[in-house]
């Protein structure tokens, strides 16, 4: 089995970036005084928001792109994916500290979207077109008409 050390290391890099998005959070709810929920801050929903949406993205995101590295795929993509994956977690934080409506905000926000569902679509079409579908269907096939069989015999034992 193939390790996926590209992967790995970006993962590391990514973890640094979840702890510092965590401590923002953490900062801010003190400040605040709102241990729970947001208080009614703007800056701590957005803190909660961008920690929120790292955790949404970044585990499923990586283990795809993990799979793909261990089935076999390139160094190079590899590198590209969890590059995206990086440049796209940075971009998101910085929307979401940016001015509403601001052109930082805009930028940041839908880079980051783009990005971020632009990748949960490769990698997942990349997945299911390394699976073996014409021998998961002549399998499931076979298992269809065995049971169709099996059915049948069992028809005529209990009607005899």
């Amino acid at each position: 089995m193939h390790v996926p050390a590209i992967t790995a290391n970006y993962l590391a890099i990514l973890a640094l970036i979840y702890a510092a998005l965590a401590l923002q959070v953490i900062r801010l709810r003190r400040s605040s005084k709102a241990p729970f929920n947001d208080g009614g801050s703007e800056s701590l929903r957005s803190a909660i928001r961008a920690h929120g949406n790292f955790m949404e993205y970044v585990p499923i995101i990586t283990l795809m792109v993990a799979v793909l590295e261990m089935s076999g795929a390139s160094p190079l993509r590899v590198h590209l994916l969890m590059g995206t994956l990086l440049l796209s977690r940075l971009l998101h934080p910085l929307g979401m500290y940016a001015t509403p409506g601001s052109l930082k905000f805009t930028i940041c926000r839908a880079g980051s979207i783009f990005l971020t569902i632009g990748l949960l679509i490769a990698c997942a079409l990349t997945i299911l077109s390394r699976l073996p579908w014409a021998a998961m269907a002549d399998e499931a096939s076979d298992q269809a008409i065995a049971t169709i069989e099996f059915l049948q015999i069992i028809h005529v034992i209990l009607t005899l």
